[in-house]
């Protein structure tokens, strides 16, 4: 593993999610000297213990801090023997959705259904995103719309996804606007044009988590 990897994720992971060391601190009972010196020293090798908890804290896995299966199509692991799949509550549903900052929006195109990799933010409870205008994400715009969030664990052969469905509209309130560019995890990776901010509001919220037994 090249030195210092591990403290590049954990840096990366805690600014997506707009979190300070004191914070990861504070929901892992780690120290925020070590976390620091884990984000900053190449020679840091911290245990299993210290990462399962900034994993969890971090809403990740050790795989991914460790950098497995980086290069390798998620889903290819091997089951778990005894695996439980459990039913979300809409509460939990809105956690997990916002921990994350991409997701997938659901279409219908001149061309048929289309399913989209979007960034996103939920702020007030709704599910915010940026696009272009004539962009296929914004055929969404006035429509009822589904929305999906997911996340695999190849190490534990673990998982959730969460599915929102809801009314979504372009927004075009100035104010509004300004406050999805200040809350937005990052700027949209496919890079381009975009500043039509499209909001989804759910009004059906539903996932499942598959846990290893």
């Amino acid at each position: 593993m090249p030195a210092g990897d591990i403290g590049r994720r954990l840096v990366s992971r805690r600014e997506e999610l707009g979190l300070s060391v004191e914070d990861v601190a504070d929901r892992t009972d780690i120290p925020a000297g070590y976390l620091r010196y884990v984000e900053s020293q190449p020679t840091a090798a911290p245990g299993l213990t210290f990462l399962e908890r900034v994993a969890d804290a971090l809403d990740t896995s050790v795989s991914r801090l460790r950098g497995g299966g980086v290069d390798l199509p998620e889903g290819t692991g091997v089951a778990a023997a005894r695996p439980t799949l459990l039913k979300l509550t809409p509460e939990q549903c809105q956690a997990l959705m916002s921990t994350h900052g991409v997701g997938r929006v659901a279409v219908t195109t001149i061309q048929g259904p289309a399913i989209l990799p979007v960034n996103y933010a939920v702020v007030d409870g709704g599910i915010v995103f940026r696009t272009g205008h004539g962009s296929a994400a914004a055929l969404s715009d006035g429509v009822e719309a589904a929305f999906e969030v997911d996340q695999v664990d190849e190490a534990r052969s673990e998982g959730w996804s969460v599915l929102a469905v809801g009314p979504a509209r372009r927004v075009t309130d100035v104010g509004a606007v300004e406050e999805y560019e200040r809350q937005a995890h990052t700027k949209p990776w496919a890079g381009g044009d975009r500043d039509l901010w499209v909001r989804i509001d759910p009004v059906r919220l539903t996932g499942r988590r598959l846990e290893a037994s």
